[in-house]
């Protein structure tokens, strides 16, 4: 059995276990979504079932695989020899379904059965998960740490760290002497 079903403003043929990608529809993945405007329904060799506008009653149920953005568009305007540009880019946001069961009487699967954790079992496996230890140092080593003073532990724990060469001056600019004035003959 197949459904032309109609989301987001546009239609869709869609069977069981179809994979199809429309736009947005609000739901976590692995949630239950009813899409319920069928316009038509066939089955192999009868007629189809056309609706005025839709199909009473008749409904899609589809699973949300993932919620994802569709590849880049780039709108670029332009006006010809007026320096007019412009570029903006969009990413559609979009849902992938996974089709359930289509339904001319509109009766829901029954949701299969998975294994989900709950807090509680989340809980249970912390606890039961080995705690980690800092490693303990060998007797000797300890024995050495603590007799060393503070100050030799501070210098032995730092590794010596390699010389930058020094940065280069700019080399400071000469300023010449300043020549006097030539001094102005006058003539009275």
């Amino acid at each position: 059995m197949f459904a032309v079903v109609k989301t987001g403003g546009k239609q869709v043929r869609v069977a069981k276990d179809d994979r199809i990608t429309v736009e947005k529809i609000a739901g976590e993945p692995g949630a239950m979504v009813e899409l319920d405007t069928v316009l038509m329904l066939g089955e192999d060799g009868k007629a189809p079932t056309l609706g005025t506008p839709a199909v009473d009653k008749a409904k899609v149920f589809a699973e949300v695989v993932e919620q994802k953005k569709s590849s880049k568009i780039v709108v670029f305007k332009k006006n010809r020899r007026k320096n007019y540009r412009r570029t903006k880019g969009h990413r559609q946001e979009q849902t992938v379904l996974k089709v359930l069961e289509v339904s001319p009487t509109g009766t829901k699967p029954k949701a299969p059965a998975k294994a989900k954790t709950t807090k509680k079992d989340e809980g249970e496996a912390k606890k039961a998960a080995p705690k980690k230890t800092p490693a303990k140092k060998a007797p000797a080593e300890k024995a050495e740490a603590d007799s060393k003073p503070a100050a030799e532990k501070k210098t032995a724990a730092k590794k010596p760290a390699a010389k930058k060469p020094a940065a280069k001056k700019a080399p400071a600019e000469k300023t010449a002497a300043k020549k006097p004035a030539p001094k102005k003959d006058t003539e009275e």
